[in-house]
């Protein structure tokens, strides 16, 4: 008699696990540009990007205790570096559109940097980034939500 024993999944394997399976399931005819980043920059959290209309963008600034690498395109938008899933377990309201891989929208110029970090990562740390945004955009975090049956 053979014995089976079951394997426990961590949310972390599942989360990637379901990224890869959606990435597979995307085709596309052409490349998409991702964000470049300055020169001496490493990415050992991976990279995805939060891009925010610039005039919500201004008014985050000042609640953000540190800020990575941000850019601006020419549609008045500031792209916001963040590490890899960090929309694991959060709704960005809008107008925020998150960006896995950092891959930039097909058509129009590469955003420029406007903002680079004394450090060596790019990132800005996502959970006061989301919560500026909720701030200026008047949206309650997904954590505070009353939960419906």
């Amino acid at each position: 008699m053979a014995v089976t024993t079951a394997r426990t999944l961590s949310l972390d394997t599942l989360v990637t696990r379901e990224r890869h399976r959606r990435a597979r399931g995307r085709t596309r005819t052409t490349c998409s540009p991702r964000l470049a980043l300055p020169t001496g920059m490493s990415l050992p959290l991976g990279c995805d990007a939060v891009s925010v209309p610039e005039a919500h963008a201004r008014r985050m600034v000042p609640r953000l205790p540190r800020i990575g690498c941000v850019y601006a395109d020419d549609r008045d938008r500031w792209w916001w570096i963040v590490p890899s899933g960090s929309d694991v377990a959060l709704h960005w309201p809008a107008p925020a559109h998150y960006v896995n891989g950092a891959l930039l929208p097909d058509g129009g110029r590469p955003p420029g940097l406007i903002h680079r970090p004394a450090a060596t990562v790019p990132y800005t740390p996502p959970i006061p980034l989301y919560l500026a945004l909720c701030r200026v955009t008047g949206t309650t975090p997904t954590w505070c939500r009353p939960v419906t049956a």
